[in-house]
């Protein structure tokens, strides 16, 4: 194997950087309306799917616990997500959106689609739907 390797053949580099420009852009919309990217991620999807626990919305977007509750914290602080013990098991809570929780998604919707707009102009609108498609493919499989 040769030992000078360079970044141009690294898979995870490559997908690494590409991730940090793609967050910058989400960030610079989404700040404004006061959540970042990975709360937004979390709110969109408790949106579909209200009362999930822990467990399901980490395997859901694929997150670790540790990063998703960094990310619920201030969530859970400003009374945009709520947890309750679950009815099935009183050990397990289950998140879900509570009404501000949904105005404020719907706040930051216009700031997401920004986002989606910019980042489909720079890469096309294709190329972006496939990269989703292939991205989604190796997470789901």
């Amino acid at each position: 194997m040769d030992k000078n390797v360079s970044h141009s053949e690294c898979n995870c580099f490559a997908l690494r950087q590409a991730a940090r420009y793609v967050t910058q852009v989400y960030d610079r919309h989404l700040s404004q309306a006061g959540v970042t990217p990975a709360q937004f991620t979390i709110m969109a999807h408790l949106a579909r799917h209200p009362r999930m626990t822990m467990v399901e919305l980490t395997e859901a977007i694929v997150m670790e616990r540790t990063s998703l509750l960094r990310a619920l914290k201030p969530l859970q602080r400003d009374g945009l997500v709520d947890t309750e013990a679950s009815a099935h098991d009183a050990r397990a809570h289950v998140f879900r959106l509570t009404r501000s929780g949904t105005r404020t998604l719907s706040r930051a919707r216009p700031a997401w689609l920004a986002a989606q707009a910019e980042f489909e102009s720079k890469f096309g609108s294709d190329r972006a739907k496939a990269l989703r498609a292939e991205l989604f493919d190796m997470t789901t499989a």
